[in-house]
């Protein structure tokens, strides 16, 4: 394997206006919030400063009890005891519970949070720097997480859902069967189908699934994994819980810049709700308030504000942060410098900078996180074949094809050039006509559009001509696009890591870890 281009995501159009600006410190109130060391050293002495021993212990006790079921590396338990000192800090990816990780992307977010650490280690030799998983595992959307894709198959799992992800229990493992007749006659595909029967066992949760697998992938880089579904974390929030549900306090304080983004980026992610919280019983509900009650939305279940505030109090479990309170929970609870996330991520993290100034948590850095692909040598062979570099696949490709359709075309350049003729034509008439009587200078413009408007359809006429002619150059353009986009989407987004991993093994990780960018957000292209 070996990296033929590196693309920046300032040079891919489908990245966010806001993440280019974001990337270039173009945002202003920004720029302590971007990778730097400095902006590191900053960090460090900021979340030094607001994140005392109790949370560090209560932390440490946390994974210790969530992370028993495992057998750690001694990595790993070198990092829940180095927890507790001072002078550890982490930096964190968070993911939903997907089956069997979802798309690749998991695995690349995962290892450019392990190699951060180890950048930051390399920097800061008095620090500790811990890598950290963060688990959505009470997101409620199971519609979500419930699948995943191979190159050949997609992969399903059937269970009851409604409440948090994390605590449905594993009873349909019909895909297991399947995916075993797909991966059995790979080189590591023995490898996959264990890792796979180990995690879905019948009985387990979607929580103890996922562990199980990450645990069995990163644990000798000692990564740590947090769940978010945990009473004694909970404890560690709830005054910012009470503070929203009585003031409405995220929603007030990130309106600012809620209004800003919007006014320069047409929407934001995410839109901030009243009460950012959700209610966990069996099923996950959304709390509203209607100037007298606390009602749990699609339930018939109402508090006064003396009984949630008791029930706050008493179960903090109970209470549910949402994508926009998730980030407050994770840095009220971690002592965390760097948050690295896909775009999306990023973009809603934004809009709560004022509010972590409200409620005084150091606001973390953010990064965006890199994205790989991986193409076959047969692949990049047709592309250089056709005369195409790798970076024109993630620009308008409908404007390469047609390009590539119309090259050299003879009759395309002889309506180009009479159509510049006429146009010259048309600059000189209009520039006489001017001297003429009003209504006469203006038919002679009406001309020009409408003599302009015959030129442009019969190129599009040409255009479809010529693709009705050129159908194998066409079909073979398609392909490829196809070969580098599968499903039309980012390769990362929809192929599952399994589809490498039978391959390659763990040198697929090794090799993803080595290549991954880490002061910098790219599109890394690898050859295999």
């Amino acid at each position: 394997m070996k990296t033929i281009n590196k693309i920046s995501f300032h040079d891919i159009e489908s990245i966010p206006q806001l993440i280019k600006d974001f990337l270039n410190r173009d945002i202003e109130g920004f720029e302590e919030s971007t990778f730097s060391l400095d902006n590191f050293k900053n960090q460090i002495h900021k979340k030094q400063n607001s994140f005392d021993s109790n949370h560090r212990k209560v932390l440490s006790s946390a994974l210790e009890r969530q992370l028993s079921h495992l057998t750690l590396s001694s990595k790993q338990v070198e990092n829940i005891e180095n927890l507790r000192q001072s002078n550890t800090f982490t930096i964190t990816t968070g993911h939903q519970l997907n089956l069997f990780s979802g798309p690749a992307f998991f695995v690349y977010k995962i290892l450019q949070t392990i190699k951060t650490c180890s950048y930051l280690k390399e920097n800061f030799p008095d620090f500790n720097f811990v890598p950290i998983y963060w688990m959505a595992s009470e997101d409620h959307d199971f519609a979500e997480i419930n699948h995943f894709k191979t190159e050949s198959n997609y992969y399903e799992i059937n269970e009851k859902s409604g409440g948090a992800v994390g605590r449905i229990k594993i009873n349909d493992t019909f895909f297991i069967s399947e995916f075993e007749k797909e991966f059995k006659d790979f080189v590591f595909g023995t490898e996959l189908i264990l890792m796979l029967k180990e995690a879905y066992k019948a009985g387990n949760t979607l929580t103890q699934a996922i562990q199980i697998l990450v645990n069995r992938l990163f644990s000798e880089f000692g990564l740590l994994i947090v769940d978010g579904d945990s009473k004694e974390l909970k404890e560690e929030i709830k005054g910012t819980f009470r503070d929203e549900l009585l003031n409405f306090s995220l929603y007030k304080n990130s309106k600012e810049k809620v209004d800003f983004l919007t006014q320069k980026y047409g929407k934001v992610q995410v839109n901030p709700r009243e009460i950012n919280l959700f209610y966990l019983s069996e099923t996950r509900d959304r709390i509203d308030f209607d100037g007298k009650k606390y009602n749990i939305v699609d339930r018939n279940i109402s508090f006064t504000e003396e009984e949630i505030l008791n029930e706050l109090e008493n179960y903090p479990e109970k209470f549910s942060p949402n994508a926009l309170m998730r980030p407050v929970y994770q840095e009220t609870v971690l002592p965390n410098l760097a948050y690295i996330g896909g775009n999306a991520e990023i973009m809603y993290w934004l809009e709560l900078k004022d509010y972590f100034t409200k409620i005084n948590i150091p606001f973390p850095v953010l990064i965006p996180r890199n994205s790989m692909l991986f193409l076959k040598e047969k692949t990049l062979g047709k592309i250089d074949k056709l005369d195409l570099k790798i970076g024109d696949f993630f620009k308008n490709f409908a404007t390469i094809t047609n390009s590539k359709v119309l090259n050299n075309n003879e009759i395309l350049k002889l309506l180009e050039d009479k159509e510049n003729l006429l146009h010259s034509q048309f600059s000189e008439l209009k520039s006489i006509s001017e001297s003429t009587e009003k209504s006469f200078g203006n038919m002679v413009k009406a001309e020009e559009v409408r003599q302009m408007k015959s030129f442009k359809r019969l190129k599009k006429r040409l255009l479809h001509a010529e693709k009705i002619k050129q159908s194998e150059l066409l079909e073979r353009l398609e392909n490829l696009f196809l070969d580098v986009h599968p499903s039309k989407n980012w390769q990362e987004r929809v192929y599952n890591f399994s589809v490498f991993f039978a391959d390659y093994g763990y040198s697929w990780i090794e090799s993803c870890l080595e290549k991954i960018e880490i002061t910098e957000s790219n599109l890394i292209i690898i050859a295999v």
